[in-house]
């Protein structure tokens, strides 16, 4: 069905023909690359190794762990995990890199490799493009006989993850525990169900209903952590008169809120809360992407800090946190990013600092979420004809609207007073990505409808 190779790694549907699907030769192939890259740029030749629970996952990780060690690199197999810790345990095993087998939040036919570099995040554009150039060339030097690299195994990263996010100083476990939050939460048949329940526990939430809780791989529902797909987790707070739901993807990066009614607290708002907490807590700086909401740049003002936007994409976000030395950041999908914590999105320290938040509000969740304005993003896409040069109708598009503040950092983003439309190619298919944000969801919508007539008029 699909193979996608990218600068952050390959993706692809399971099954069929090599070099169309990710195929066992195409797992080879990129893995090989990878530890090559490794090698090549003498980085440690140890490199961590981690799943979420797909179907796919044991087999892609067997091929990744033996090609691995057919190259010569030491194997930390630390089996299934979730992508922020196999991110932090990079750093704690002081290892070359890492690679998580894990395709997000796409379905389960889909499974990827994401990968590291020795500080625990993403590998960098250039790093990226050296990882194709070698696969393309098969370019690889495999070990002999006597210098085959090691696996080795480890279980014990989950409690390490929990232990940080526990030490951690904005993380109030006393004020949580007062509160004796009842929680549902939607693993949705993924690694979420191992560290979630053991997160919580020791956060001092002892009511916990978790759905969707067999580590199969068969999710129980599109695992995109979006309001369509959390039905039965908003049924389930209801039924339950539970204080509020928490629902995560498959490889637990992603993190969103359902209040005490059964509504959305929204997945975009998820950063917002975060971020509004550490800034009450720590002067500074904020990052997100040019999709997310502009809620965010009002409330780092508000808080004296200054809102930088990057180009969509976690190491785009991350390089920008860095140059502004931004205390919080992250992405509007639900990501959250605490830089002193660890340069990744991770569900698990957000669930930390969103209860600390919540828990020191008096009233429930969704009177927490009424402190914060209530924005429309309207998402759409335009389909191109291939031959048609996106740049061309940019510039007529920046033309029309020239005497609005853009920005082409990434696609081209214009604000009309106080709403917003970004517009962006996809680097896997021929669209156009049209969001637009407004305070009314009308306005939002017919932004999005004149700049899509717009680029109909441009092709």
């Amino acid at each position: 069905m699909a193979l996608i190779k990218s600068i952050s790694g390959i993706r692809g549907t399971i099954g069929g023909k090599v070099a169309e699907n990710l195929s066992p030769v195409d797992i080879v192939k990129f893995a090989a690359a990878y530890g090559t890259w490794l090698l090549e740029e003498n980085k440690t030749p140890k490199v961590v190794i981690g799943r979420d629970g797909r179907v796919s996952g044991n087999m892609v990780q067997s091929l990744v762990v033996n090609t691995l060690v057919g190259l010569g690199i030491d194997v930390i197999d630390i089996g299934l995990s979730t992508t922020p810790t196999v991110e932090m345990a990079v750093v704690w095993e002081q290892a070359g890199g890492g690679i998580i087998i894990t395709a997000s939040h796409n379905p389960k036919e889909w499974n990827a490799l994401k990968l590291l570099n020795d500080k625990g995040e993403f590998i960098s554009g250039d790093d990226g493009k050296k990882v194709l150039e070698i696969a393309a060339d098969d370019a690889y030097q495999f070990a002999n006989v006597d210098h085959l690299g090691t696996v080795s195994t480890n279980d014990q990263y989950f409690q390490k993850h929990i232990d940080s996010i526990l030490a951690y100083p904005l993380v109030n476990v006393e004020a949580i525990r007062e509160k004796n939050f009842k929680v549902v939460v939607d693993v949705v048949n993924s690694t979420g169900a191992l560290v979630i329940p053991q997160l919580l526990k020791a956060l001092g939430v002892e009511d916990v209903i978790l759905l969707n809780g067999e580590v199969t791989g068969k999710f129980a529902h599109n695992p995109e952590p979006l309001p369509e797909n959390l039905t039965e987790l908003s049924n389930a707070v209801k039924s339950n008169k539970a204080d509020l739901g928490i629902a995560v993807d498959p490889d637990v990066d992603r993190l969103c809120f359902v209040n005490e009614d059964g509504s959305m607290f929204g997945e975009e708002y998820t950063l917002v809360a975060v971020a509004d907490y550490i800034l009450q807590h720590r002067a500074g700086n904020t990052v997100s992407n040019m999709s997310s909401t502009k809620a965010l740049k009002e409330i780092t003002i508000q808080r004296g800090g200054v809102y930088t936007p990057a180009a969509v994409g976690e190491v785009n976000v991350v390089n920008k946190m860095k140059s502004t030395q931004a205390v919080i950041g992250g992405e509007g999908n639900g990501g959250i990013i605490v830089p002193d914590f660890h340069y990744g999105r991770d569900a698990l320290i957000g669930i930390g600092l969103f209860l600390s938040a919540l828990a020191q509000h008096k009233n429930g969740i969704k009177s927490f979420r009424n402190k914060y304005p209530d924005y429309f993003i309207s998402k759409n896409k335009i389909e191109l004809d291939p031959s048609i040069d996106v740049n061309v109708v940019f510039e007529q598009i920046q033309e029309k609207y020239k005497h609005h503040p853009m920005n082409t950092e990434d696609g081209l983003k214009i604000e009309f007073d106080e709403d917003w439309v970004h517009l962006r190619t996809s680097n896997t298919e021929p669209i156009i990505r049209i969001y637009a944000e407004s305070n009314f969801e009308t306005t939002a919508n017919n932004i999005a409808l004149k700049i899509m007539r717009d680029i109909k008029e441009a092709q």
